[in-house]
C-alpha cells in the first residue's frame, strides 16, 4: 500500500506541472487538429490525442505536452493495474477500481465528463466553444487521480477496523492469565487462615489457664457449727 501511495502522490505531482502548462495543451490540439482537418468533432479520447500527436504534430513544443498527457494516462493505467493486486477489496473498492479502468481505455469517450470543484480545469476554457470541444480531455486526469484517492483512503480506512476488529475480538477471547492462580490461591489461603485462627484460640485457652486466679476456699469452720 505504501508503493501504491508514494506512486500516485509521483503522478500527482507530474499532473501538477501538467496543469501549469493547460493552454499550451489546448493550443497543441487546436494546431494538430488544423492539421488534420478535425476541427468540428470534441477531443473524445486518448487514442485520439495520440493520433494528433503521432501524424499530425510538426512542433517540438506541441509533441512534448501531447506526450506529457498521454505518458500521465500511461502511469494511471499501471498504477491501477497494481491496485488490482494490493487487496482484493469489495463491492466499494472494487467499483472505484472499474471507473478507473473504464476512463483510461484508449478508446473510451470521455466527452460528456467533467471535473467539478475544486478543481478548475474547465473553467480555464473561456468560450463555451471550448468547453465542449475540450472540457473532457481536460477532466480526464483529475477524474481518476480523485478516484483513486478515493480507492486508497477507502482502503486504509477499511484495513484499519479490520485489524482493530480483530484485535478487540482477540482480547474478548482470551481468557484472564491471572484468574486460575488466584482461584488455585483461594483454597490454600483459607485453610493458613483457618489454622491460625485456632492457635490464637489455643494460645489464648493456654493463657487463660495460666493466668487464671486460683480459687479461694471458705474459711475454716468447726463441724456442726454451720
Amino acid at each position: 500500500m505504501n508503493e501504491v501511495v508514494e506512486t500516485l502522490r509521483k503522478i500527482e505531482q507530474n499532473y501538477k506541472l501538467f496543469q501549469q502548462q493547460q493552454f499550451s495543451f489546448v493550443r497543441a490540439l487546436e494546431h494538430t487538429r488544423e492539421e488534420a482537418h478535425d476541427l468540428i468533432r470534441p477531443v473524445s479520447s486518448i487514442t485520439q490525442v495520440q493520433c494528433y500527436k503521432d501524424h499530425h504534430c510538426y512542433n517540438a513544443t506541441d509533441r512534448r505536452i501531447l506526450n506529457m498527457f498521454i505518458s500521465i494516462c500511461n502511469d494511471l493505467r499501471n498504477l491501477c493495474q497494481k491496485l488490482e493486486t494490493v487487496h482484493p477489496g469489495d463491492s466499494v473498492s472494487n467499483s472505484l477500481l472499474e471507473k478507473c479502468k473504464v476512463l483510461l481505455n484508449d478508446s473510451n469517450d470521455f466527452t460528456a465528463i467533467r471535473a467539478t470543484y475544486p478543481h478548475g480545469v474547465v473553467n480555464y476554457l473561456s468560450l463555451e466553444e471550448a468547453r465542449h470541444r475540450y472540457g473532457g480531455v481536460v477532466s480526464l486526469i483529475p477524474i481518476v487521480i480523485d478516484s483513486m484517492t478515493e480507492w486508497i483512503t477507502y482502503m486504509k480506512r477499511h484495513v484499519l477496523y479490520k485489524v482493530s476488529r480483530g484485535r478487540a475480538l482477540s482480547k474478548k477471547e482470551t481468557p484472564i492469565s491471572h484468574t486460575p492462580s488466584a482461584v488455585r490461591l483461594a483454597a490454600p489461603t483459607s485453610v493458613s487462615n483457618k489454622h491460625t485462627v485456632q492457635l490464637q484460640e489455643k494460645d489464648f485457652q493456654t493463657y487463660l489457664a495460666e493466668n487464671q486466679r486460683p480459687q479461694q476456699k471458705a474459711p475454716w469452720r468447726p463441724p456442726g457449727k454451720h
